[in-house]
């Protein structure tokens, strides 16, 4: 082998390293061009993670807000509503005249009305509303809806009033003073789960709640009879309803009824208005 030989193949050994240390630094480009995408794939991953929990930072904020609101504003799901007679003298609680005349029976029933008024209405609900026969007077607190009662039955009436109502409702009279928020508020939420039902020491019902409107599960239902209770929680009961049970209470029908259920509420404006009528010390708030 020459000398001019053994050069050129030195050099063409050099040409080869060099294009090697190229192809390598190829590789070692194409390795970090790689390295630097997977590292930009984890930043928009990253970054689409921090906008995901920030709008789920924000979804929770507006919840918070709005629970906030309805706390503040003493909403609640359901609708509280309270069916009733105008305390007209002659038209009210005419049963209570065997001890009093028609004027102070329908001052005591304007009494228990404003005492059942008052608690609903300091109750946490999204509605209150007071399904009435005549016409509101100066008895009547403000954040009620007033619809008129239809014509008909007790039955019929009671299904009508609960037509007012899309979802969950809490439905009581105006016979029961003693009533109180925690009572409502425990009816309401079992009314939610299915239907509530509060009997009546008289064997009717002072409370009924629905989950939903459902006029069959009222109508034909005997009214003011000893069993009407039993009859209407059946009523649920074969529905298929879970039925949750409120305790029982006294409805203020008879003057004796009057005065157990006064000395059950002492502070109630009803044993107020009873003490007043028997010339007696209330001992009222």
């Amino acid at each position: 082998m020459t000398g001019g030989q053994a050069a050129g193949r030195q050099a063409g050994g050099g040409q080869t390293a060099g294009v090697q240390a190229a192809d390598g630094q190829t590789a070692e480009v194409q390795a970090a061009n790689e390295q630097t995408t997977e590292a930009h794939a984890a930043n928009e991953q990253t970054t689409e993670a921090h906008a995901a929990n920030e709008q789920t930072t924000e979804a929770h904020a507006a919840n918070e807000q709005t629970t906030g609101r309805q706390a503040a504003d003493g909403r609640a799901a359901g609708a509280l509503l309270v069916i009733a007679k105008a305390p007209v003298p002659g038209r009210v609680k005419t049963r209570l005249t065997a001890q009093f005349s028609a004027r102070e029976a329908a001052w005591l029933a304007e009494a228990a009305l404003a005492d059942t008024l008052e608690t609903v209405r300091a109750t946490p609900a999204a509605r209150r509303v007071l399904v009435l026969d005549g016409q509101p007077g100066d008895w009547l607190p403000g954040g009620f809806e007033v619809v008129p009662q239809c014509p008909g039955s007790l039955d019929v009436r009671l299904a009508h009033a609960f037509g007012q109502c899309e979802g969950p409702a809490l439905l009581v009279g105006m016979d029961t003073p003693q009533i109180t928020c925690e009572l409502l508020t425990e009816g309401l939420r079992a009314a939610a789960r299915g239907a509530c039902f509060g009997p009546a020491a008289d064997g009717g019902f002072w409370a009924l709640g629905l989950a939903r409107p459902a006029p069959e599960l009222l109508l034909g239902v005997p009214m003011s009879t000893a069993d009407t209770g039993a009859v209407q929680r059946e009523r649920l009961v074969r529905a298929g309803l879970t039925v949750g049970e409120l305790p029982v209470l006294r409805d203020v029908d008879t003057p004796h009824d009057a005065w157990l259920v006064a000395a059950e509420a002492p502070w109630t404006r009803f044993a107020a208005a009873l003490a007043g009528l028997a010339g007696t010390p209330s001992g009222v708030r």
